[in-house]
């Protein structure tokens, strides 16, 4: 039987897959962007080398593609990825108004509050909407994701690997953070944006999108919402209660239905997991999301 890390980057069994099939993800990955657009050069920095003013869904998608790429991905593809952001990032840089200086996309400090901003908001929304993780497997999740963090460039000792590790971190990060103009307007984005072209055919249901992009904003933590101070508060309740509803409205969804969301080589990439997976001698009938089931896995052979 082949060995699982040949197969997949992270193997079913992980924390990891538990976090990244959940599909309070879309919540978590629209709430790390307008997180770390409260640090100025991170946002900055995409500002100035992206599109994200006309197309700030792409970006998600984008993201989605990485992480899935890391995740579910052959260990070739995760390299592959790997390989063209550090590319991509080596080659642009910042231009800082407030003190004229010019900064590398790769500044070890700015991927990794890319990095802190984006996980954290994957692991407590997915908590918070109602995934039973344990402490430990939530300190395990974040233990697996400094290996995504290695592919953008990071050293593995240099990322939070705990709960309490991340939250010293934002501690220690939060006096340097604050709302540009560049920042407003990322969350005023992702609360109302510009549909892809390949998605305009949603166009007509785009007011029903403002309930999500608020969802996303009130799930922040209380210190960046006091910061944004862009929608009146709401009771806590209501909001995680709103949070579990999504959540189980997009998981009922058959994942051939919810991969439609993906980019095309996201879907190819999601499709071509579970052959290899199949092959291998895992049960594919509930696709990737029946293998956080032990009994999918195949049998381990005899001793």
């Amino acid at each position: 039987m082949a060995n699982i890390e040949d197969i997949v980057a992270q193997p079913p069994q992980s924390a990891t897959w538990q976090v990244h099939l959940d599909r309070s993800m879309w919540v978590g990955g629209v709430r790390g962007l307008m997180l770390q657009a409260l640090h100025p050069l991170a946002m900055r920095g995409v500002w100035q080398n992206s599109n994200f003013q006309e197309d700030p869904f792409g970006r998600l998608r984008r993201t989605a593609d990485f992480v899935g790429r890391v995740t579910f991905g052959s260990p070739e593809e995760a390299d592959e990825i790997g390989r063209r952001v550090r590319g991509i990032h080596k080659a642009l840089r910042i231009h800082d108004p407030d003190t004229g200086r010019t900064h590398r996309v790769d500044d070890p400090e700015l991927l990794l509050w890319v990095h802190c901003a984006e996980v954290s908001s994957y692991l407590e929304v997915a908590r918070r909407g109602g995934l039973g993780l344990t402490e430990r497997q939530a300190d395990r999740y974040l233990y697996e994701q400094r290996k995504s963090a290695a592919y953008v460039g990071l050293h593995l000792d240099d990322v939070p690997g705990s709960c309490a590790e991340m939250d010293a971190y934002f501690k220690q990060v939060r006096p340097i953070l604050r709302v540009t103009e560049e920042a407003a307007a990322a969350v005023r984005f992702l609360m109302w944006p510009r549909l892809p072209h390949e998605l305009r055919l949603l166009s007509a249901g785009k007011p029903v999108y403002f309930p999500f992009g608020a969802l996303c904003y009130y799930t922040l933590p209380d210190w960046a919402r006091r910061m944004y101070g862009a929608l009146p508060e709401v009771p806590r309740a209501t909001v995680t209660a709103a949070l579990k509803a999504f959540r189980l409205g997009l998981n009922s969804l058959p994942e051939p239905v919810h991969d439609r969301a993906f980019m095309p080589a996201t879907r190819r990439m999601l499709q071509a997991s579970r052959e290899r997976l199949g092959a291998a001698g895992y049960d594919v009938s509930k696709g990737l999301k029946g293998l956080t089931d032990p009994r999918r896995w195949p049998p381990k052979p005899a001793a």
